[in-house]
């Protein structure tokens, strides 16, 4: 009997794994061309090389990728059979974008009392097929779905993630499983150490990404009689350029705190989400990927509201005076975007924040030298971000 171990997949033979997965799950064959291949060989030649899974970090990862596979399948299906839903025009009044920990999550939840909008919710943005308001029973078991799934990890999520991660079934999502169908999303950072995968994730071509995402935003609004959308991730602010060259008419409101308490929040969520399935992750690395990523993002917008015409598309609100009084600066806003804000949107607004106040589940506090976060490399990396919003970021 012999003691030698298997030799480790190669790239190629684990991608043909993962697609012959998802075409199995579905019967479907069109992947609506190949633009996503190039971002799921990187993805999963950086976790193979570089991951360090346990049996639940690699299941999850994997599940994710198989997920991404099988809704863009479905996707393509939707589009043979329908070719119609093409004709859908997109309209994105607003993205939100900035740092995240901002107030920037309960601000899209607040804005999502809004009926007159259309938001991306949690029960549609991780499965999007059948698209909504075909089959009503269909959505009502997907909504269900999501409750459990919410209710599940309310149960063994960390009090930390859980005061991070204000999460509803019906309530407003980050477009991350939308990214992901060209492989190229930012959530794919807090599930493995994929340092290749990171490098190449900030300085890809996000330009096909959203012209995916704008095909099935299509879908999405395709049966349903709000068409304007408010959107809103973090991530956005890396690809501003390429954003707009695909949705040109969108506005953007921007959430403002100063990085000393950004940072080591950001790398406390990432490390929290990573232990579990990395107990070996390093929280250096976790402080330098975010560190990176999210000074090149300030640096990239800082250069995009050069244009005055860019600039005037933006909305500053600061964390602060956002969390002493949300219903006046969102006034502000409404007014701003030439918006009616009612009184029973209003009602809506103030019933979320009390039900979600920013210490419910308590207060928690980051270190950032755990994650090797300095003021020194933060007034280096930060400096022109603080000199242009000083006054926002108190």
């Amino acid at each position: 009997m012999s003691n030698t171990r298997s030799a480790p997949p190669s790239v190629a033979s684990r991608i043909d794994g993962l697609i012959a997965e998802a075409k199995a799950k579905t019967g479907l064959e069109d992947f609506g061309g190949d633009s996503w291949r190039e971002g799921l060989e990187v993805l999963v030649g950086s976790a193979l090389k570089e991951a360090m899974f346990n049996d639940m970090g690699e299941l999850g990862f994997y599940g994710t990728v198989v997920r991404a596979l099988v809704n863009r399948l479905k996707v393509e299906d939707w589009y043979r059979r329908h070719p119609e839903i093409d004709e859908q025009e997109v309209v994105i009044e607003f993205l939100g974008v900035g740092l995240p920990r901002t107030g920037s999550t309960a601000l899209s939840h607040m804005l999502g009392e809004d009926p007159a909008f259309r938001n991306l919710r949690t029960w549609e943005e991780g499965n999007p097929c059948p698209p909504p308001g075909v089959d009503p029973e269909a959505d009502q078991a997907r909504i269900d779905g999501a409750h459990s799934i919410v209710d599940l990890g309310r149960q063994h999520m960390a009090e930390r993630l859980r005061s991070m991660l204000p999460q509803s079934p019906t309530g407003p999502m980050e477009d991350h499983d939308l990214m992901a169908l060209e492989f190229k999303a930012q959530y794919f950072l807090t599930m493995g150490h994929i340092p290749t995968y990171a490098d190449w994730f900030t300085h890809c071509d996000m330009e096909p990404t959203y012209r995916y995402e704008k095909r099935v935003l299509k879908l999405l609004q395709w049966k349903t009689d709000e068409k304007v959308w408010r959107l809103k991730s973090p991530t956005h602010t890396l690809f501003l350029d390429a954003y707009t060259k695909v949705f040109p008419e969108a506005r953007f409101v921007q959430t403002h705190r100063d990085v000393s308490k950004v940072l080591p929040s950001v790398c406390d969520l990432y490390f929290t989400l990573l232990e579990g399935g990395n107990p070996e992750i390093d929280p250096i690395y976790v402080g330098e990927i975010n560190l990176e990523h999210w000074s090149i993002a300030m640096d990239r917008m800082l250069v995009f509201r050069q244009d005055p015409a860019n600039d005037a598309k933006f909305f500053d609100i600061g964390f602060t005076e956002f969390q002493a009084d949300p219903i006046h600066h969102i006034g502000r806003f409404y007014d701003w975007l030439g918006d009616e804000l009612t009184p029973a949107t209003v009602e809506r607004m103030l019933a979320w924040r009390a039900g979600n106040p920013k210490d419910k589940y308590g207060r928690h506090t980051y270190d950032g030298a755990e994650f090797g976060i300095t003021e020194v490399a933060l007034s280096q990396r930060f400096r022109a971000y603080r000199g242009r919003f000083g006054p926002l970021l108190d």
